[in-house]
């Protein structure tokens, strides 16, 4: 697999190359053009060295796993001198002589190495927390056994506040809208009541008419009685 040398122009900052086939120990087209590199990952893809790793000053995190790398190390603190994350798992890495190199690396904070023979030895874990004394997460986990935060989780959780932050703003104060409802609550139940009222008084008005009806019929009948009678 060959990477067009022109996407180096394009100020890539990410490049994934997973499961492509490396060709001596290289990708060909991944050279040094690529100066904003930060983040690069080559999982799977037969390494055997990284003795023709490009230098990537920028480069934060290196994702190496599932490749038959076993040593040469050294080489990172050279060429990605600013790395945070380097994930060799399912490599052929043995022994803490080959993981020694990784102290020139000042700024590793997390290193994995998941599936590597290395994990089969005795205080494994606290010997490369003694070694590589600038690291915090090593296979996930701090020294107390607490887990690594998931960087994508932190920055949606932030996204989440700045969207509650912004439904604050757009919904404003919220006393102004409360009292706003208790006005138009007021309104619509005296609207309601001044209808009931117009309602009732219609309807009496209408009893009373019906009401004088009557009493008129009844005279005019009493009346025609008395006019038979008479």
């Amino acid at each position: 697999v060959k990477v067009d040398e022109r996407f180096g122009l394009l100020e890539v900052t990410e490049l994934v190359l997973d499961n492509c086939r490396s060709s001596n120990g290289e990708i060909e087209g991944l050279n040094d053009s690529f100066k904003e590199l930060e983040f690069l990952s080559m999982a799977n893809v037969e390494l055997t060295s990284l003795a023709k790793l490009p230098t990537l000053s920028k480069l934060r995190k290196l994702e190496l796993s599932d490749n038959i790398i076993s040593g040469g190390l050294e080489v990172l603190a050279e060429r990605c001198p600013n790395l945070t994350y380097l994930n060799l798992s399912g490599n052929k890495i043995k022994d803490l002589g080959t993981v020694e190199a990784l102290q020139n690396l000042k700024n590793l904070k997390s290193l994995d190495l998941f599936n590597c023979e290395i994990t089969n030895l005795e205080d494994y874990r606290d010997s490369i927390f003694e070694l590589l004394q600038q690291i915090t997460y090593l296979d996930g986990f701090d020294q107390e056994d607490n887990e690594a935060p998931d960087s994508e989780d932190d920055d949606d959780e932030e996204g989440d506040e700045d969207d509650d932050d912004e439904d604050e703003d757009e919904a404003g104060p919220p006393g102004e809208y409360e009292e706003e409802d208790d006005e138009d609550d007021g309104g619509s139940d005296l609207g309601e009541g001044e209808e009931e009222e117009e309602v009732g008084l219609s309807y009496l008005m209408k009893e009373e008419i019906q009401d004088e009806d009557d009493d008129d019929d009844y005279v005019e009948e009493g009346g025609d009685e008395e006019e038979e009678g008479k």
